[in-house]
C-alpha cells in the first residue's frame, strides 16, 4: 500500500499541465529550428524535419485555441488564428527557399508563446 502511495506521489509532482506540456513542444521546435540555424552548411536533411515538426505543433495549437469549445476568448483565438497562418506561410516559403534567416521569426515566435505559456 506504501509502494503505491509513494509511486502516486510521484507521479503526481511529474505531472505537467497543458499549457506546460505546450510550451515544452514549443521549445522543442524552437530548439530544432535554432540547431538547423546554427549550423547550416550541414543541416538539409534536418530542414525539412524540424519545419514539419514545427508546422505539426502549429497545427494542434491552431486547432485547439480555435476550437469553438475553446473557453479562450475570441481576440485571442483570432491573434492565435493568425499567427498560424504566419507559421504556415513562413514553413511553406522557407521550404521553397531555404535561408537560415527566414527561422529566425518561427524561432522567436516559440519562444515568445513557451514564455507566455509558461507563466503562472
Amino acid at each position: 500500500m506504501m509502494h503505491a502511495a509513494n509511486a502516486y506521489a510521484r507521479t503526481s509532482q511529474s505531472a505537467v499541465s497543458p499549457r506546460e506540456a505546450e510550451a515544452a513542444v514549443l521549445m522543442k521546435a524552437a530548439r530544432q529550428l535554432q540547431a538547423v540555424q546554427d549550423d547550416w552548411a550541414n543541416q538539409e536533411s534536418a530542414l525539412a524535419a524540424a519545419l514539419t515538426f514545427n508546422q505539426k505543433v502549429w497545427t494542434v495549437i491552431a486547432g485547439a485555441a480555435t476550437d469553438p469549445a475553446s473557453p479562450l476568448p475570441d481576440e485571442i483565438k483570432t491573434n492565435v488564428a493568425d499567427l498560424a497562418v504566419f507559421v504556415f506561410r513562413r514553413v511553406i516559403d522557407t521550404m521553397v527557399d531555404p535561408k537560415p534567416e527566414k527561422l529566425a521569426a518561427l524561432i522567436s515566435i516559440n519562444h515568445h508563446l513557451a514564455a507566455g505559456l509558461s507563466m503562472r
